[in-house]
């Protein structure tokens, strides 16, 4: 009768253990809708950035901009 109850309680903690390993695995996999948003803003921030280096870029290599500081510069 001992070892039946043993027996038994293995079984069912082997059954809970690889239930627990499957939602664990799963969830891991799913990245969540928090994720996904700050992912989407990290993004649009980034693409904001890279337009106004490309605006800056286009300030600084514009010839009325070297005039302007020769300009300056007298």
């Amino acid at each position: 009768m001992n070892s039946t109850l043993l027996f038994v309680l293995l079984l069912v903690s082997i059954v809970m253990a690889a239930r627990l390993l499957d939602t664990w695995m799963k969830q891991r996999k799913q990245p969540t809708q928090a994720d996904n948003s700050e992912t989407e803003e990290a993004l649009g921030k980034i693409d904001e950035l890279e337009e106004r280096v490309r605006v800056l870029e286009r300030i600084i290599t514009e010839n009325r901009f070297d005039l302007k500081r020769e300009i300056d510069e007298l």
